[in-house]
């Protein structure tokens, strides 16, 4: 039978409900039309199949008149057809309000209005929705939140760092640990953390030029961070680069040398500033370098700030006070009073090496400590000393004392450095040489480009000043000689690379050079001399398109044996899974060189790095390697003072490049002046820095909890198959825990933001932490990963799921009996800066209401339930909730009631929960700035009012109606 229509009456769209209140305007047998006065559309249904739904609101509910006053309903009155609503207005008269004059602004997207309206969505999108908000109020309240997404190995000090910085309130501190031990990857999970916790949500990263590329890399295929590179390229489109970028990254030369886009960047809301490679800040008590000055700046107006150098003390201790000076200059107001602190450094880290060894300190150190220590340390220190102390209590008592001495005194709350001499898991690094005729065309070319008149011309060519293009004689030759025969056809490197490969089948080869042409030359020079199929990779390639490239590579069984790279282009992969490195030239600096060899020299190598260096004798290539082998000897370990020697003989070796003096002379002078340079690292502060930087027995723990988790990935596939299925994006099982993803024309395109995915053919991705190290084609699909949050937001941030009608096939009751489940969520208005949702969770509070108005919730769980749960279908769910509206309203209002009851026990949780977080630290935070002036003033501060104004928040919390799915008992297999 159809509806009976009448003008003037409500009707709401299922299938338009966004459309909002709409009117009857007019209507016959065959047709109804219908105005929707919030957009002003109309629309014309056939009266026997039209999508409407009649808007009745019954006693109770508050309604709203087009003037704007509301009106509690109390009963109506049918007039006509149309409905005339009768109740107490604001003020508490009484008053009529006809259902032509009703707001069009009425809303429908609450889970009961759009309940009682017929407003249903499908039972998988109503569990999408529960186990989301199970899901995140688990993720909010976990204390690994932030490290549980990067793709990075479980490495006990890297995550130690991160985790001890990333839970900080703007965090201000120097990563020193040496090469290779990974500070940029600290720097992303500490980032990383930042931002999933809404601690921090905008970033501004400064590095050297040839670091920028490194870094886009890492932090997007690592940590799947949006990052713009603000670059020349970037600046043509461009006028106002840093507006509305969440983290940039730039030059830091470029924008030190650039007065008016630094002042852009000044004018930017930061929340975290990173700078790399930070002991090229030069400063002096007379001056500052161009870079320093404006670090500087914007560190005086961004509240956290990261700085990374493996070398801190590389200037001196005047430029190492520079840095320190950066992060708090109130904490390090002049050099001489830092000066004289360092001696008490040195005098706790030697009584923290005895306590180490099991030793008292004698009567002198004791002496030297007794100003420095507060009643409970002095206490520990009586107990060491006491006879009749066991070994046991001996043994905690040390172990306190150490950690009180650590905590409280020196540098190790703003700066962290670990040494590779202390971590373990690094291979051994083994050199190979192999001296090679120079060509003759090649001697012609060099002879050519090293007159004056034509160094300009190389210069244009390799970007670098002569000598250095002398490096790559190959690209000299080419432009010399361009109608001579390719450089490859002449080049002994190439022949002796064959049989080197051929000489090892079964082996991986990493091949880097400096140039990108070189490097497509070189793969198809080796195609044509032998039919070799190279993998090339540089920086002129999509990120897909390296992606493939490096898949292609690490492929076990059908992969190349061969990666060709250029300088940049390999920079931000993990390679590890290969141990033989070909250098086919070297860099033109010892840092450039380093980060070459960390290609494959990392944390869980398992072989000995391999490193092969053919190099054209009594040429540039010949001296420079001398330089580096020889001189510097870092081709069989890092060097941390290669750099500041590089510079300190930059003139005499490019004499030596040039000819015009001997290596013999160079060398002399050289190798003393490395072994000073290292004696003069070793004898610093390393011992006090590197026990405060790394604390095993916190390590073990975050270690043992990631690894718990990496174990089991069952729940998440489970989570993100549903959401998957709900949001149209299809997904094929490659294996057990590797997925293939490819997006349809039906996928929501905000479930793609920030992922790294192929729109075209689709993009893999994996569970797995330790394939998807080793293949960077593969996403690493985590709780934290943007497709899973994209999810979670897209479920929370629409209305979607909140509303279903379902059958329950349990033959033990009566067929016809309802039960409505509610779920209720408990939030606070959003604060800024005030990161609630870490304190307040959104916790779910589920009712199951039986027709009487008991709650069934705790005796039947929401999984075990929705088993026997199966869809219905839509006309006849509507029908069931037409013919029980009353008692669902009913339902619902006694819902409401006992939800409150549950409130204030749920808000003390909240309560108790933020206080057990934040008063420990707010106590230690007080405790340490008694002693140790490193404690900023600010930092407790900040913390102190953080927990008042969580307190007075926590306190206003309110349970919110947040779904609602009405349960039909049947024991048929109707659907």
């Amino acid at each position: 039978m159809s509806p009976q229509f009448v003008p003037g009456q409500r009707w709401i769209s299922d299938a338009e409900v966004e459309l909002g209140l709409g009117t009857i305007l007019q209507c016959d047998n065959r047709a109804v039309t219908v105005l929707f006065p919030s957009n002003g559309d109309t629309r014309v249904y056939s009266t026997r199949s039209a999508p409407l739904t009649r808007v009745m609101f019954s006693e109770g509910d508050v309604i709203t008149h087009h003037e704007g006053w509301q009106l509690t309903v109390d009963d109506n009155k049918d007039l006509d057809g149309l409905t005339v609503y009768i109740g107490e207005d604001e003020h508490g008269e009484w008053r009529e309000l006809p259902e032509t004059q009703l707001s069009h602004e009425l809303s429908f997207q609450g889970p009961r209005e759009r309940l009682l309206t017929g407003q249903l969505d499908r039972n998988n999108h109503f569990y999408l929705r529960m186990l989301t908000r199970q899901q995140q109020a688990q993720q909010v309240a976990d204390p690994l939140r932030g490290l549980r997404g990067p793709r990075v190995g479980l490495i006990p000090h890297q995550l130690y760092i991160a985790h001890e910085v990333g839970k900080r309130l703007s965090p201000r501190v120097l990563l020193a640990d040496e090469v290779g031990l990974g500070k940029t990857i600290e720097a992303g999970m500490i980032l990383h953390q930042q931002l999933l916790t809404g601690r921090a949500k905008r970033a501004l990263i400064l590095v050297p030029e040839s670091l920028t590329h490194q870094w886009l890399v890492e932090l997007l295929r690592r940590f799947g961070l949006p990052v713009t590179l603000i670059d020349e390229a970037y600046l043509k489109n461009t006028p106002l680069p840093f507006e509305d970028t969440q983290i940039a990254l730039a030059s830091i030369d470029w924008l030190a040398n650039s007065p008016g886009h630094q002042l852009l960047a000044g004018e930017e809301a930061w929340d975290l500033l990173i700078i790399d490679e930070a002991h090229h800040l030069k400063w002096s008590p007379e001056s500052s370098s161009t870079t320093y000055q404006c670090v500087e700046a914007l560190a005086h107006q961004i509240p956290g700030l990261l700085l990374l150098t493996a070398t801190p003390e590389q200037a001196g201790d005047a430029g190492f006070f520079g840095q320190l000076r950066l992060l708090d200059p109130q904490r390090y107001p002049s050099l001489e009073a830092f000066r004289e602190e360092e001696s008490h450094y040195r005098d706790i880290a030697t009584i923290l090496a005895q306590l180490e060894q099991g030793e008292l300190p004698d009567a002198d150190q004791q002496a030297t400590l007794a100003p420095l220590l507060d009643s409970d340390t002095q206490a520990l220190l009586t107990l060491l000393a006491n006879p009749e102390s066991d070994e046991e209590q001996k043994a905690s008592a040390r172990q306190q004392l150490m950690e009180q001495l650590i905590d409280r005194y020196g540098t190790g709350r703003v700066l962290f450095r670990n040494r590779r001499a202390s971590v373990a898991g690094f291979p051994e690094r083994l050199p190979h040489t192999y001296a090679l005729p120079m060509p003759d065309l090649y001697d012609e070319a060099l002879e050519h480009f090293a007159e004056p008149e034509h160094q300009d011309q190389a210069e244009i060519l390799t970007g670098q000043t002569w000598p250095w293009p002398a490096l790559t004689p190959e690209r000299l030759f080419s432009q010399h000689l361009p109608e001579a025969e390719r450089w490859w056809q002449l080049d002994p490197r190439v022949e002796w690379l064959q049989k080197t490969l051929k000489s090892a089948p079964q082996d991986k080869f990493l091949v880097i050079c400096q140039h990108a042409e070189t490097a497509l030359e070189l793969a198809e020079g080796l195609r044509v001399r032998s039919g070799l199929l190279a993998a090339v990779f540089h920086e002129d390639m999509a990120l897909i398109e390296r992606d493939r490239a490096a898949a292609w590579f690490a492929d076990d069984e059908d992969g190349a044996q061969l990666l060709i790279c250029s300088e940049i282009g390999s920079e931000g992969r993990n390679f590890q899974f290969a141990h033989h490195l070909v250098l086919f030239d070297l860099p033109p600096h010892p840092d450039l060189l380093e980060q070459r060899i960390g290609r494959l020299d990392r944390i869980g190598q398992q072989h000995t790095i391999e490193i092969h260096v053919p190099y054209l004798e009594d040429s540039a290539q010949s001296a420079w390697l001398e330089f580096c082998h020889a001189g510097l000897d870092q081709l069989r370990a890092p060097r941390p003072v290669g750099g500041p020697l590089f510079e300190q003989f930059e003139d005499d070796l490019e004499g030596w490049l040039n000819g015009e003096l001997s290596g013999e002379e160079v060398l002399a002078e050289l190798i003393p002046a490395r072994q000073e340079a290292e004696d003069a690292l070793e004898a610093g502060r390393h011992r006090l820095l590197e026990l405060a930087s790394h604390r095993p027995e916190v390590s073990e723990s975050l270690v043992a909890q990631l690894e718990a988790e990496d174990a089991d990935d069952s729940a998440l596939q489970d989570y993100l198959e549903r959401a998957l299925d709900v949001y149209r994006l299809n997904n094929e099982n490659l294996d057990e825990h590797t997925w293939h993803l490819r997006p349809s024309n039906e996928t929501e395109g905000t479930l793609l933001t920030d992922v790294h995915i192929d729109y075209e053919e689709g993009s893999s991705g994996t569970f797995l932490r330790d394939k998807a190290l080793v293949r960077d084609d593969l996403m690493y699909l985590t709780w934290e990963h943007p497709l899973v949050r994209n999810c979670m937001d897209a479920v929370t941030g629409s209305g979607r799921g909140n509303s279903c009608v379902a059958l329950l096939k349990n033959k033990a009751l009566p067929a016809g009996t309802l039960l409505l489940e509610l779920l209720f969520v408990l939030e606070g208005a959003p604060q800024e800066g005030l990161d609630l949702p870490r304190h307040l969770p959104p916790q779910t509070l589920r009712l199951l209401l039986d027709a009487n108005g008991n709650n069934l919730g705790p005796k039947v769980s929401f999984k075990g339930l929705s088993k026997q749960v199966v869809k219905m279908k839509k006309g006849m769910a509507r029908q069931v909730v037409k013919l029980r509206q009353d008692s669902l309203r009913q339902l619902f209002d006694q819902a409401e009631q006992q939800a409150q009851a549950y409130l204030p026990s749920m808000i003390e949780q909240a309560q108790e929960r933020m206080q057990n977080t934040l008063d420990p630290e707010l106590t230690r935070l007080r405790a340490l700035a008694k002693r140790n002036p490193a404690v900023r003033e600010a930092e407790i501060e900040q913390l102190a009012s953080l927990r008042e104004r969580l307190g007075d928040a926590l306190n206003h919390a309110q349970l919110r109606l947040d779904a609602a799915r009405l349960l039909v008992s049947t024991s048929d297999d109707v659907r």
